[in-house]
């Protein structure tokens, strides 16, 4: 890995910075290309685990599955590029930021261990703990998402797909994504997530999610699916009658969260997805189509 991050550095971020004239960047610049690398390597990982389960067992076949190419698009965008500069290079900058205007103040800086001094010496506990933090938090941004028209109106490209599969957790407008990066930097700086582990965080969380959208007849039986979001409960988010301010099953990773706010529903098999009211465009449209009708669709309100 960090031979290729190496090779990622010298031969392409370090000429580009240089020609953009931020050469300032150069000292997190290996990190950088070094979480870009592991999110090739991820994008690799959930394809060799999804894609046999899908043809394995798939819950739909399309004769034409030309709408799918643009989650892919979505895909790399976000997990090699715009995930790396965001979960590395901009929240190290901003924990490095915050740290040091605490210090001087006399404030100790935040960490998950000060407040709960029993983790010290336990990484894996405290990482497990991280990941249900995030996951609660994620529960709660993407519960607004749906509360919100506005909001709304740019997550409902995620929701007009009707030909979901592991490519599609990604399909999201880039100012739904941004605010979504938000929302996670705040908490992971609040608890003080170290800057090399909040990348991993969200490249594990997001391979879960990636399969919890897989198009595959798959369940965790009664237990299970109480433990972790399956593609079937995930599914069920995703119908054509869930679709809209009011659903169910806005877990990511964690079905705890519906089962505890009411928001669950293990009823549901496995449904069509899709979103009616959505414009078509929203579902079959390019990359740029689809940015520019969700940026419409909000401003329309």
């Amino acid at each position: 890995m960090d031979l290729v991050a190496g090779w990622v550095q010298e031969s392409l971020l370090l000429p580009a910075l240089y020609a953009a004239g931020l050469m300032e960047w150069e000292d997190i610049a290996f990190g950088w290309a070094l979480f870009a690398v592991y999110g090739a390597v991820q994008v690799a990982l959930t394809f060799a685990v999804c894609l046999p389960l899908e043809r394995w067992r798939p819950v739909e076949r399309w004769p034409d599955a030309a709408a799918v190419w643009v989650d892919v698009l979505y895909t790399f965008i976000a997990r090699v590029g715009l995930l790396p500069l965001v979960t590395f290079v901009l929240f190290y900058r901003l924990q490095t930021a915050l740290n040091g205007a605490l210090t001087d103040q006399g404030w100790v800086p935040p960490t998950l261990e000060r407040l709960i001094p029993v983790l010290f010496g336990h990484p894996i506990l405290t990482f497990v703990l991280y990941v249900v933090i995030l996951d609660f938090a994620e529960y709660w941004r993407h519960r607004l998402s749906h509360v919100f028209t506005w909001w709304y109106s740019l997550h409902a490209l995620h929701h007009a797909q009707r030909q979901m599969t592991f490519w599609s957790d990604d399909r999201n407008h880039l100012i739904d994504d941004v605010i979504g990066f938000a929302f996670a930097t705040a908490i992971a700086l609040l608890i003080g997530i170290p800057p090399l582990q909040f990348p991993l965080l969200v490249l594990v969380l997001r391979f879960l999610e990636s399969l919890s959208h897989a198009n595959v007849r798959l369940r965790f039986g009664w237990l299970g699916e109480r433990l972790l979001v399956s593609p079937r409960f995930h599914r069920a988010h995703h119908g054509v009658t869930a679709a809209g301010l009011v659903s169910v099953n806005y877990g990511a990773v964690l079905p705890w969260w519906d089962m505890i706010f009411g928001t669950a529903d293990f009823s549901r098999e496995f449904v069509t997805t899709g979103d009616p009211t959505a414009e078509e465009a929203l579902a079959t449209g390019g990359f740029f189509v689809q940015q520019w009708v969700g940026l419409r669709r909000m401003l329309r309100g």
